[in-house]
């Protein structure tokens, strides 16, 4: 029997809600994200709350609210405790987003589902890892390794790869093929012939255009609405796609030399950018090279200034601008606040690039035709003042003094309790008067590392705790140079600090962002004040595809190359779902699953896996040929039982078979050429073959689009002439 491996979906199949799955692999329980959406709507996370105490082990995918949305609320309500694993960018950037929807939501409404210190509570231990690395589990996952890869669609975006006994599963949600500005796409190559494979349908019904016409398309429509003497709203997330629009809109101000100002407003964007910019080396190769040849960061904005608080935003100068603000949805944060002055002026533009989530402000815009008017709320957290500053701090003072009545009572029972109990039995603080001068004079003037010391002429009953204060003594060691330190007690540890970056706001150098500092320091009593308007959308409305996820021609293509031999749709609409699923019944493997909500399905491979010791014996008779860094060989055995019961490959009884020459690997002409030359034949190329002599020619024939495993065979046709 194969490696056992269940899939539940707790959140986001048939749909486009949150993604958050359930992989069990041999009885070890995977939470493969844990997403919420811009609702935060405690229902959808219900699958979740029934089976958080079960699960051994959190993957996060990718840093946005969809993929990790749910992880502090979970961590603090529904008894999620396990340890979390991600990239460093995942990490940093995932920190910075919470943060933002928490301070965006604070300061329009009473959200108390999760704190700032929740937050921190549930980041502070996770466990980064770099691209390629296999991380071996220990305890209940003994011999399972993950390993995160290059997802191509956010910064540090991740497919896991989850290896047991040489068998793989690949969990490949919202990955992208093409290379980006700021970004690698997938390699293909990493993921081949795996037993399971764990996709979305989210995009199987789209096609894109490519990345040149569309760069072009969008910064086309942004200077026309700029010259037309009208401003551009960009909703975007707060440290995910939006990183690859401000590359975008750097590049062509830089190119054209457009003097427009660009401004990127949310709650953590001097933060965010300065994560980004120590994050090179998770970016695309040309980032990469550009900054060693120049030194120059891609992401030291030139052009784009970072804002913290609107009213930074409402004192910039008058005339045409850009914005990019957060939340993409529209349902709170500064880029509600802004659609709503912006969408009366027909001149305005704003420009959608991503498909908002299903029920929030920004789809219903994206309809089509849109609404010429929409009801939002607009809200406000205002200081108290008058009766209600009054009312206030006499509730305060009234809960005060009921937890000091409550206290005080508490401190009374204890006190009863300690009288009836044996003194020489209690509490190390209950000190009997009648012994305090013997303990005193068994300690001595030098005795003991510490002793604890009285009030001096206060004799405290027998009955009472007696207030004492720990004395301890200097016993260190001294030489000649002075006193004899340990340097280990002087170092401060990287997840200390770490812990403390984190703790007062994520920032690169431990500091709160003004805006966030703002609210959080701010403890003047307050109340929110909200107002229903209806706005009349004048302004112009336009969707482009910026989402950085691969398209259905390459998602097809994609699948067929990696061949699984198992398949499991999840978070797509029903449509797009069920069209991927009939297309890979065709044409990628006979095995495709789509369950539904809490759906347990059992995609436990078919292929038997056994771990078997080679003999002495055997090797001793294996001959090795070098091929590049490796040796190989061929292996002749039959299977057989050591002394301890452990199955072993020995020798066979019988003389082997010859074995017929296989090439291994990809046979270039040229260096075939070489070869030949090197031993004396005189060879030239001759209409795509190699001619050798007068009477020998070599070519390559066979098809060149067929796809073969490795080692490969190539067959060479030696025709006389």
């Amino acid at each position: 029997m194969g490696t056992s491996v269940q899939v539940t979906p707790l959140c986001g199949v048939y749909n486009e809600n949150p993604l958050s799955y359930l992989v069990s692999i041999d009885g070890f329980n995977f939470l493969i994200d844990c997403g919420w959406n811009d609702h935060f709507d405690p229902s959808l996370l219900e699958p979740l709350s029934r089976v958080a105490s079960t699960v051994d082990a959190v993957l996060l995918s990718h840093p946005d609210t969809l993929h990790l949305g749910a992880l502090p609320y979970a961590m603090k309500q529904l008894g999620l405790s396990a340890v979390v694993y991600s990239t460093e960018p995942v990490y940093r950037l995932g920190l910075l987003t919470m943060y933002d929807q928490y301070l965006s939501r604070k300061q329009v409404s009473d959200f108390d589902l999760f704190t700032l210190d929740d937050i921190d509570s549930a980041f502070q231990n996770v466990t980064r890892l770099t691209y390629a690395q296999n991380h071996h589990l220990s305890g209940k996952g003994e011999g399972i390794v993950i390993s995160p890869h290059v997802s191509g669609h956010l910064l540090g975006g991740t497919v896991w790869k989850i290896t047991k006994d040489g068998e793989d599963v690949i969990y490949a949600v919202d990955f992208n093929h093409r290379k980006e500005k700021h970004l690698n796409g997938i390699n293909q190559a990493s993921f081949v012939r795996p037993a399971v494979l764990i996709t979305d349908a989210y995009n199987a019904l789209n096609n894109q255009p490519y990345r040149r016409q569309k760069d072009k398309e969008f910064t086309d429509t942004i200077k026309k609405t700029l010259r037309s003497d009208g401003n551009v709203l960009l909703p975007v997330d707060t440290a995910g796609r939006v990183l690859e629009l401000v590359q975008i809109l750097e590049s062509c101000w830089a190119d054209e030399n457009l003097n427009y100002p660009i401004f990127f407003l949310t709650y953590v964007a001097s933060s965010t950018i300065d994560y980004v910019k120590s994050f090179l080396e998770w970016m695309s190769d040309s980032i990469a090279k550009s900054f060693e040849k120049t030194r120059e960061n891609a992401f030291i904005l030139k052009r784009i200034t970072l804002l913290v608080n609107k009213s930074e935003l409402d004192n910039a100068p008058d005339g045409p601008k850009v914005v990019l603000a957060s939340m993409a949805s529209l349902e709170a944060g500064f880029s509600h606040d802004i659609f709503v002055e912006w969408a009366t002026d027909p001149k305005n533009l704003v420009l959608f690039t991503e498909r908002a989530q299903f029920g929030t402000l920004a789809r219903m815009l994206q309809a089509d035709p849109p609404p010429k008017a929409v009801k939002v709320t607009m809200s406000k957290r205002v200081p108290l003042v008058g009766e209600e500053l009054i009312a206030y701090e006499e509730e305060q003072n009234r809960i005060r003094k009921e937890e000091a009545l409550k206290a005080s009572l508490i401190k009374e029972e204890e006190s009863k309790s300690v009288q009836g109990a044996d003194v020489s039995m209690s509490d190390p603080m209950v000190v009997d008067a009648s012994n305090t001068h013997s303990l005193l004079d068994a300690a001595g003037p030098h005795g003991g590392g510490y002793r604890d010391m009285l009030i001096d002429g206060f004799t405290p009953p027998s009955t009472s705790a007696a207030p004492m204060f720990p004395f301890y003594e200097n016993n260190s060691d001294w030489d000649d140079f002075g006193e004899v330190i340990n340097p280990d007690d002087y170092v401060i540890k990287d997840a200390d600090m770490d812990q403390g970056a984190v703790h007062v706001g994520g920032d690169m150098d431990g500091k709160l962002d003004e805006g966030s500092a703002s609210l959080i320091l701010d403890t003047r009593p307050s109340k929110v004040v909200a107002t229903e308007l209806t706005v009349q959308v004048k302004c112009s409305l336009i969707y482009m595809d910026f989402e950085g996820r691969s398209d259905a021609r390459s998602i097809k293509s994609i699948l067929s190359h990696m061949a699984p031999l198992k398949l499991v749709l999840v978070h797509g609409t029903a449509e797009a779902t069920e069209h991927l699923k009939q297309h890979c019944l065709k044409h990628v493997c006979p095995h495709v699953y789509a369950p539904q909500i809490e759906e347990t399905i059992d995609v436990t491979s078919d292929l038997c896996a056994y771990k078997v010791q080679l003999s002495e014996k055997l090797m001793s008779n294996v001959l090795f040929k070098k091929l590049g860094d490796y040796e190989i060989a061929w292996v002749d055995s039959e299977a057989g039982k050591t002394e301890n019961g452990a199955l072993s490959l020995l020798p066979i009884s019988t003389p082997a078979p010859p074995h017929e020459s296989v090439l291994v690997g990809d046979l270039k002409m040229a260096n075939f050429k070489q070869f030949l030359s090197d031993n004396g034949v005189q060879v030239e190329f001759a209409g795509g073959a190699l001619r050798c002599g007068e009477y020998v020619t070599l070519r390559k024939v066979g098809d060149a689009s067929h796809k073969v495993g490795w080692p490969i065979t190539i067959p060479l046709v030696i025709p006389r002439v």
